[in-house]
């Protein structure tokens, strides 16, 4: 037997038999820090059992178990792109008619942090607002994919805060201050894989309060439709994520705001306000 103990202080789990994971188990992946270590591991209740490699292509278990607590969770993946849709629940288009296809944007991989991580408001920001949305996490390579094909090409989903600089959306030739600076893309904690993600609930909620709450079977463009749309212009690779939209109406954050976006299954991305140079 083999010690697998990272430090002599650590809590582990001995596992003799590493075993592979299948696509269909309803299963909770994390990406975490220990000990200045970056690995991803699939969560169990408190634990986290470490993967070899990444859980996009038949990630194994390390045998090594830590607990949750001991860790620091990062952004559960690391995205080449970050595609993005906009106004895709009735209730968030106001008196906007309803699109004939997909509004996409993009944001950029330095946008994207994980949960407990701050939101830094830019200089010269003054209406900085959350967007609760469910995320879409790619599996395998799509290039031109059928919309009844597009889940198999979904590894799973997690959730996600567009934060949006409405002044920069209203007034930039194009949204990249206002959707991709850094930080305007937390996701997390985890990715769920096996639920129907065409009814799960994305709630948000500001300093405790619940701003915004609605089901994702209320998308104007469903999940597959989206994926698959997306894939027509650009590759998809394993890892990459899209934003599918934001439910309701969106406020301003300030500084010492604590925003949480909870999607069903998936866990509370939690993230703190601040300002640039706070």
């Amino acid at each position: 037997m083999k010690n697998t103990c990272w430090t002599t202080s650590c809590a582990i789990v001995l596992v003799m038999v590493p075993r592979a994971i299948t696509a269909q188990e309803l299963t909770t992946y994390v990406r975490f820090d220990y000990q200045n270590h970056i690995a991803y591991g699939i969560l169990e209740d408190e634990s986290i059992h470490e993967l070899a490699g990444d859980p996009f292509a038949a990630p194994r278990r390390t045998g090594r178990t830590i607990r949750r607590s001991d860790v620091r969770l990062l952004a559960p993946c690391e995205p080449s792109k970050v595609i993005a849709v906009g106004l895709n629940y009735r209730s968030h288009l106001g008196d906007r008619p309803v699109a004939a296809y997909p509004g996409l944007f993009a944001k950029y991989p330095t946008s994207i942090v994980g949960p407990e991580s701050n939101i830094v408001i830019p200089e010269g920001s003054q209406n900085l607002h959350y967007e609760g949305e469910l995320v879409v996490v790619i599996g395998k390579r799509a290039s031109n994919v059928a919309v009844e094909e597009a889940h198999e090409y979904i590894f799973g989903v997690t959730a996600g805060n567009d934060v949006s600089e409405r002044d920069w959306q209203r007034d930039d030739l194009q949204w990249l201050r206002a959707k991709a600076s850094d930080t305007f893309g937390p996701i997390g904690p985890t990715i769920l894989t096996g639920a129907n993600y065409d009814d799960l609930l994305v709630q948000t909620r500001l300093n405790g309060e619940v701003r915004q709450s609605e089901s994702t079977k209320d998308l104007i463009f469903s999940i597959d439709e989206i994926v698959s749309y997306v894939s027509r212009y650009v590759t998809l690779m394993p890892g990459d994520v899209i934003f599918t939209g934001t439910p309701g109406s969106t406020a301003a954050m300030r500084p010492g705001d604590v925003v949480e976006v909870e999607v069903a299954g998936v866990g509370i991305l939690r993230n703190t306000v601040v300002a640039a140079g706070g």
